[in-house]
């Protein structure tokens, strides 16, 4: 994790939007109906090198591939992990959203009804054997997709790959316990994780899971205590031996773009989100459920060497940020954790699902990021001079 001494980095979470003609194509993939494999591929190469250019473009400095080849920035691991089988076909949904649900159903009616135009629906899976990696082919071309695209630009500080935590995508029906199961998920993907940072890149493990479990209804407060230390263990075991330096924790509140009221605050998950072993931590900031929590971190001490990723970009909404505001939210963090101690970041993906009507508008994230890059700037003079 690269720490800058004289100036404010940039970055992301990492999904963006995928071109249209892309999602085509992805969608009859992920229906199983006939497709073109060699185009596929040719779109999503070229669609990784336009937004690594664009993200140089508009001024960041630690980029990613958009995620252009995955379908979900979760259930793309379902075509790469053997083990399991089709459950239910019911759709994926947190038990924290219900209660939102509960409380704004007519809200949610309409907001639901966006997930028809995604590429494919978030289908519940269930394991029926032991788990293995089978996503190597996969994860190869992912990683030779953006070392080709990092060889066309110029000035790029880092560049990181997104990969989920071993939780939230698949029921056990094998193991002898939940444990046990999460163990071996952690394993195969284990795989995947040495895989990135081997390539020379950061890993990004995309932990929104911490805060589902931290927030889950139907878990009394001893249960999710229990179980948000046990899926750290979990995490920091399939971690184990990685440099501390190349792990990006991204955690989240999820793809619910709506009231938010019963979010737990930030308080009581970032004890939990310290105890997964990383060099930077990413989480929400912009959401304004969450914008004053930057106070926490006066009594919370950072782990030595690791930087926070505050997200000063919303990812719910289509205002661009004022780079104002933006350099003021960075002074916050820097006044507690010290400015080298700062990568301003974003809430979220801004696509952390192939749709073709994503809740910010692809021509409004770059111009969220130019803001990002001038608020950045604009902080930098004032912590530097």
């Amino acid at each position: 994790m690269q720490r800058s001494t004289d100036r404010v980095l940039t970055t992301h979470v990492g999904s963006l939007a995928r071109p249209e003609a892309l999602l085509d194509t992805m969608r009859e993939k992920e229906h199983g109906r006939p497709y073109d494999a060699d185009l596929f591929a040719r779109q999503v190469t070229d669609a990784v090198a336009d937004v690594v250019a664009r993200q140089r473009e508009v001024g960041l400095d630690v980029v990613t591939d958009g995620e252009m080849g995955k379908v979900s920035f979760a259930t793309y691991i379902q075509r790469r992990l053997d083990g399991f089988a089709p459950d239910s076909g019911e759709r994926l949904l947190p038990p924290s959203w219900q209660v939102e649900i509960d409380a704004f159903p007519e809200y949610y009616a309409g907001y639901l009804g966006k997930y028809a135009k995604t590429v494919a629906p978030m289908v519940e899976i269930a394991c029926t054997g032991p788990v293995r990696y089978t996503g190597h082919d996969e994860l190869q071309t992912d990683l030779a997709n953006l070392q080709k695209a990092l060889a066309g630009v110029s000035g790029v500080v880092e560049a990181f790959l997104p990969s989920t935590s071993p939780r939230g995508f698949g029921r056990n029906e094998y193991y002898a316990t939940e444990r046990e199961y999460y163990e071996a998920v952690g394993e195969a993907l284990r795989e995947e994780y040495l895989a990135i940072v081997d390539a020379g890149f950061l890993l990004q493990v995309d932990d929104p899971w911490l805060i589902e479990i931290l927030s889950d209804p139907t878990l009394e407060p001893a249960e999710r205590d229990r179980t948000a230390r046990e899926h750290a263990e979990i995490v920091n075991h399939s971690l184990r031996g990685i440099p501390t330096e190349k792990i990006r924790l991204h955690t989240c509140y999820g793809l619910n773009h709506g009231p938010r009221i019963h979010d737990i605050g930030m308080g009581e998950v970032a004890p939990y989100m310290l105890g997964i072993r990383a060099g930077g931590y990413s989480f929400e900031v912009a959401n304004p459920r969450h914008m004053h929590e930057w106070k926490i971190w006066q009594d919370l001490p950072l782990p030595d060497g690791s930087v926070l990723i505050p997200g000063l970009l919303g990812h719910a909404q289509n205002y661009v940020e004022h780079p104002e505001l933006i350099a003021d939210m960075i002074g916050w963090y820097a006044s507690v954790v010290g400015r080298e101690n700062v990568i301003a970041g974003a809430d979220c993906g801004f696509s952390s699902r192939a749709s073709y009507s994503p809740e910010v508008h692809p021509t409004v994230v770059w111009e969220k990021f130019r803001a990002l890059s001038r608020g950045a700037a604009i902080a930098t003079e004032r912590l530097w001079g």
